[in-house]
C-alpha cells in the first residue's frame, strides 16, 4: 500500500500532482550518511500559517551541515496551526521537526519559519477512538541509517514501525513490533530513544486491566527494544521487551542528565502519576491508583487529580519535567532530583486549551502541541505547535 499525499479539509492540502510512494518492505539501513534533504513532495505542501512574523515559503528551507537552529532564538512563535489532532514532535539532525496527525494518519515535516511540509499519510493505520498515528521518533544514527520509527494502530493491533527515508523523503516502512494490545482508548503510543541508545514504547492496558500485571503481554507497560525491534539487551526479564509494568496509559516519558528516567500516566478517577522509571519495577495498576504505599509497587513522585492533569507528553528541561495536561489544560513544571521531585507549578492554565505534547527543540525553546481539534473546544486557528522560551515560562 502506497503512502500518497491527499486532500485534507484540516490541512488544507493543495491539489496532489504526485505520488510519495512509501512500499511495506525490508528497510534498507545501509545508506549513504549526511542529514535529510529538502523533501520533494510534489504537490503535497501544507499551506498552514508558519511562524507569527515570519514570511510563508512554499519550498523549505535546505538543511544545514550543523545540527539545530539559531541558538540565539528567544522569541515565542506559532510554528504551525490549523493541524488537525497533533499528536507528537521529534526533531531531525537539520533542526525541523517532524509532527504525526493521529486521525488522518499523515505526517509533517516543520520547521520555524517555514510552511509545513506534508510527507504523506501512512499505510496501514487505522484511526478510531484514540488510535492512530501516535508516536514519532527519529534514531539517534539518522544521517548514516536514515530512520524513523512511527508508532500505529492497524487493523488488529498497535504497532511500531520503521521507516526508511530515501532521497529526502520516505521510501520504505517495515513493522518491527507488532501484537501491542488496541482499543478505543489507553492505546499508550509514545516512542522516545534513550540515552542508552534503545527505542523505549509505551503502552496502554486497552481496556483490560488485567494485562498490565502479565508480564506475557505488551499492554499496560513500558518496553525497551533494539532499532529492529528485538528486546533490548540487559532488560529485566529475558527474552522479554518490557522494561516497567503495572501501567494504565504512559504517553510520556523523559531522561534526565543522569540518566533517571521519568513517565506520566492517567490514572482512572482519582489520581494521574509522575513516577521515576526502574527496570522490572510493578507500578501498581490495577490494584493501586496514586500514593497508597502498598508492598510491591512503585510509588508515583507526584499525584494530581484527573480533573488537574491526564497528563501525556513530557520533557526534561533546566532540572524540571514539563508536563503537558489535556483536561487540565495546563502545562506543569515539577522541579525533580533522582527520587525525589519539587511542588508543581501550573503554568499556561486555560491559554491554549488541551496541551497533547511538549518537547525541547535545539535552540532550548519548548515546542508544545495543543489537542483541541478531537476533544474539547477548538479555537481559532486549532491546533497549534507552539515555540516558547524557558524565560518566558519561569
Amino acid at each position: 500500500m502506497p503512502l500518497r499525499p491527499v486532500p485534507s479539509a484540516r490541512v488544507r492540502l493543495a491539489a496532489a500532482t504526485g505520488v510519495l510512494a512509501l512500499a511495506v518492505g525490508a528497510c534498507s539501513d545501509g545508506s549513504a550518511g549526511g542529514e535529510l534533504s529538502a523533501p520533494v513532495v510534489s504537490g503535497s505542501r501544507t499551506p498552514v500559517t508558519p511562524s507569527s512574523g515570519a514570511t510563508a515559503t512554499s519550498t523549505p528551507s535546505s538543511p544545514s551541515s550543523t545540527t539545530g537552529t539559531d541558538p540565539a532564538v528567544t522569541t515565542q512563535s506559532t510554528v504551525a496551526q490549523d493541524l488537525d489532532v497533533p499528536w507528537a514532535t521529534a526533531f531531525l539532525p537539520d533542526g525541523s521537526a517532524l509532527v504525526t496527525l493521529r486521525d488522518e494518519a499523515r505526517l509533517l515535516q516543520v520547521r520555524d519559519g517555514r510552511s509545513p511540509v506534508d510527507l504523506g499519510r501512512v499505510a496501514g493505520v487505522e484511526p478510531g477512538g484514540e488510535g492512530g498515528l501516535l508516536g514519532v521518533a527519529v534514531s539517534p544514527t539518522f544521517a548514516s541509517d536514515r530512520s524513523v520509527f512511527l508508532y500505529t494502530t492497524a487493523a488488529r493491533d498497535n504497532r511500531v514501525l520503521r521507516v526508511t527515508f530515501e532521497d529526502g523523503k520516505p521510501a520504505r516502512q517495515r513493522a518491527i513490533l507488532t501484537g501491542i494490545p488496541k482499543a478505543g482508548n489507553h492505546n499508550g503510543g509514545r516512542l522516545k530513544f534513550g540515552p542508552d541508545g534503545f527505542l523505549y514504547v509505551t503502552t496502554g492496558d486497552a481496556g483490560e486491566t488485567d494485562r498490565s500485571q502479565d508480564r506475557s503481554s505488551l499492554g499496560g507497560k513500558i518496553l525497551r527494544i533494539t532499532r529492529d525491534g528485538k528486546p533490548a539487551p540487559g532488560n529485566p526479564f529475558d527474552g522479554s521487551p518490557v522494561w516497567s509494568y503495572g501501567h494504565r496509559n504512559v504517553q510520556g516519558i523523559a531522561w534526565a542528565p543522569d540518566g533517571t528516567m521519568y513517565a506520566s500516566e492517567f490514572g482512572q478517577n482519582t489520581w494521574d502519576e509522575l513516577n521515576r522509571i526502574e527496570p522490572g519495577k510493578n507500578y501498581g495498576w490495577p490494584v493501586v491508583e496514586g500514593k497508597q504505599q502498598r508492598a510491591g509497587f512503585v510509588e508515583p513522585l507526584v499525584q494530581w487529580p484527573t480533573s488537574d492533569a491526564s497528563p501525556s507528553g513530557i520533557a526534561y528541561a533546566d532540572g524540571a519535567i514539563w508536563m503537558a495536561a489535556l483536561r487540565g489544560e495546563s502545562l506543569w513544571r515539577i522541579p525533580v532530583s533522582g527520587n525525589r521531585a519539587g511542588e508543581p507549578e501550573r503554568l499556561l492554565q486555560g491559554e491554549y486549551g488541551r496541551l497533547r505534547d511538549v518537547v525541547v527543540a535545539p535552540d532550548e525553546r519548548l515546542w508544545i502541541l495543543s489537542n483541541n481539534t478531537s476533544r474539547g473546544t477548538g479555537g481559532e486557528h486549532d491546533d497549534k505547535l507552539l515555540a516558547i522560551p524557558l524565560g518566558d515560562l519561569t
